[in-house]
């Protein structure tokens, strides 16, 4: 398949919550087990499905230290795949979390980020909304239309500093974005 939006409707869609978090708990462990991971230093980050996934899999995995979701969906039908959306699951949340959103996204609306909001403060998971308010979605794709750079820097510096500040640090070579064809 080349086509991103093919491989996101025939592939990603159809694999279940419950199996992206035994994937990521594989993944976890497998790292640990080769030594490439310390699994008392666990964070996860994701984009858009990923972002989504970034707020459930800190409900299923409590030993994540902390997630960045950058413009997760935050609702949406249940289903067998989707059982549950992150505001389900808000108020349950221990894990702390930084959600990065766009104000001018048109597929996430502020009222859904504010829902958020108001049940992430009913849990205890000190996390965080940054909003971007004239920001699409996909703004930190710097091959999109969508990409603003001043959000995506600042996202991008935000999510360091909070991996940093509850004890994630990333790597030299994976703590730098690298730089796209037309950045200097």
């Amino acid at each position: 398949m080349a086509d991103i939006q093919q491989i996101l409707k025939e592939v990603v869609a159809k694999v279940p919550d419950k199996q992206v978090n035994g994937d990521l708990d594989a993944a976890v462990s497998w790292a640990a087990s080769v030594g490439r991971g310390d699994p008392a230093r666990v964070g996860i980050t994701g984009f858009c499905w990923g972002g989504r996934i970034t707020w459930l899999y800190c409900v299923h995995n409590r030993t994540v230290k902390a997630g960045v979701a950058w413009y997760g969906r935050l609702t949406g039908q249940e289903s067998e795949l989707t059982p549950r959306h992150p505001l389900d699951i808000a108020a349950k949340l221990t894990v702390p979390v930084l959600g990065l959103y766009g104000g001018a996204d048109t597929g996430i609306p502020l009222d859904s980020v504010e829902q958020m909001r108001a049940g992430l403060a009913k849990g205890s998971s000190d996390s965080e909304i940054q909003v971007y308010p004239d920001a699409p979605h996909a703004f930190f794709a710097d091959y999109r239309t969508s990409y603003r750079k001043a959000a995506a820097d600042d996202g991008w510096n935000r999510m360091l500093a909070w991996f940093r500040s509850h004890g994630v640090e990333a790597s030299p070579v994976s703590g730098r974005r690298q730089a796209s064809p037309g950045e200097a």
